[in-house]
């Protein structure tokens, strides 16, 4: 029986036409999500640990968490369809009576990338995307060649 979600990380995030590629995966595969160049950049530095003059909106939002006494503890890229990416941003809180609630919210893969890359919080994909995602190291590879950039998400894309 296959697991219902596969652990991937972001392995970069390239300039594209009108946005960024957000390329994500692990050592078997990567796939392709493409966001505007925006929260593109929000990614690159949430990944780099690169503080902006001023709170961006996942910086803002994690803030609001913490504050609740909630944690990210995972983010769920859960499906697609047409090229359009769905995320589930999976939350934690235990109250004063030491009651854990979890609670699910829909979230655009995006905005949850960054929250997660400014968290640390973990990311998957649930496997019946992954199997139906084509695979695109080969395109990143050549593509971090063409650049002279290392396939290593810390060093800046």
């Amino acid at each position: 029986m296959s697991k219902p979600v596969i652990p991937i990380e972001i392995k970069a995030v390239m300039p594209a036409n009108g946005g960024s590629a957000l390329f994500l995966g692990n050592d078997s595969k990567s796939f392709v999500i493409y966001i505007d160049h925006f929260l593109g950049n929000a990614i690159s530095m949430a990944v780099r640990r690169v503080s902006a003059e001023r709170p961006q909106t996942h910086e803002l939002f994690a803030q609001v968490l913490k504050g609740l006494g909630a944690e990210l503890d995972r983010v769920v890229i859960n499906d697609q369809s047409g090229g359009v990416f769905y995320a589930r941003l999976i939350f934690s809180m235990t109250n004063e009576l030491v009651q854990k609630k979890v609670v699910e919210i829909d979230a655009r893969p995006s905005d949850s990338v960054a929250l997660a890359a400014h968290l640390r919080a973990p990311l998957f994909v649930a496997t019946s995307v992954w199997e139906e995602v084509e695979d695109m190291s080969d395109l990143l590879k050549q593509m971090q060649s063409d650049s002279g950039e290392s396939d290593d998400p810390r060093v800046p894309f």
